[in-house]
């Protein structure tokens, strides 16, 4: 057996092979810093433009729920705001 593996009774470690996962997890994480930056920057762009990127925000994580579960989260929300005397929307 090599410097570069070792073994043990139920799996191989094997300095590419591993050293490859390492590798592509780093430049996923570089990737995925970039993409922050790009969001960044689109929602500066947004605000400075005069949108509401607190709103903005809620809209886009909307957009990435299912229909009925937005209803029944709005129904639950109006009952307790109504159960406090707050109102509904």
């Amino acid at each position: 057996m090599s410097d570069t593996q070792t073994q043990d009774a139920s799996y191989t470690v094997t300095a590419g092979e591993l050293r490859a996962f390492v590798e592509r997890v780093e430049r996923l994480d570089a990737e995925k810093k970039d993409l922050a930056e790009q969001q960044t920057k689109v929602m500066a762009e947004a605000k400075g433009r005069g949108y509401d990127t607190k709103i903005l925000r809620k809209i886009i994580a909307l957009r990435k729920r299912e229909p009925d579960d937005i209803a029944n989260e709005e129904a639950v929300l109006d009952m307790y705001r109504e159960v406090l005397g707050m109102g509904s929307n």
